[in-house]
């Protein structure tokens, strides 16, 4: 069992020691980037931390040349599905058949921005509509999520500070 534990202790130093060496890589990239970069712009916001920044950018938010909302929301996976048939139209939920590391992050960025946007109009929306029951609360952040997202591919592409998001003091 000593043994056991020895090992578990020196596999923990060693991912402590990745991982300290990848938020300094972070760190140094955010510090390196032009304040025009759409990663010094990402960062400046509350509540974006620069892994999350790092993943959205990575992942394509930037370099690939999105035309409109729904064609983010189709990278998300958090597109609706309606079925049609003859008379009967139904709606079947989202597809959740997008981009799976896209998708955790903009749920945990969804997260963070209701913390730390209180006044924001996307925070305000989700709590007038999500407030009752911790089911709702999680069908509504995949809407904030998806929301959110656009609003800062808009942000990063044309410069458009989402609505009521408060910056970073630096």
């Amino acid at each position: 069992m000593q043994a056991r534990l020895a090992r578990a202790a020196a596999r923990l130093t060693v991912l402590e020691e990745q991982l300290a060496v990848l938020d300094a890589q972070q760190q140094a990239a955010v510090t390196a980037a032009a304040p025009a970069s759409a990663l010094h712009q990402l960062v400046q916001l509350k509540g974006v931390a620069t892994t999350s920044a790092s993943v959205l950018l990575d992942e394509g938010l930037v370099w690939r040349a999105f035309r409109n909302r729904r064609q983010i929301g189709g990278l998300l996976g958090f597109a609706p599905t309606p079925y049609t048939s003859g008379e009967s139209a139904q709606e079947q939920g989202i597809s959740r058949a997008g981009n799976k590391r896209l998708q955790a992050i903009s749920i945990q960025l969804a997260w963070t921005w209701v913390r730390w946007q209180p006044h924001s109009p996307l925070t305000q929306w989700y709590r007038e509509r999500f407030t009752h029951g911790t089911r709702a609360r999680r069908i509504g952040i995949v809407a904030v999520a998806r929301k959110l997202v656009i609003a800062l591919w808009r942000y990063v592409t044309t410069g458009v500070v989402p609505t009521g998001a408060i910056l970073k003091v630096a």
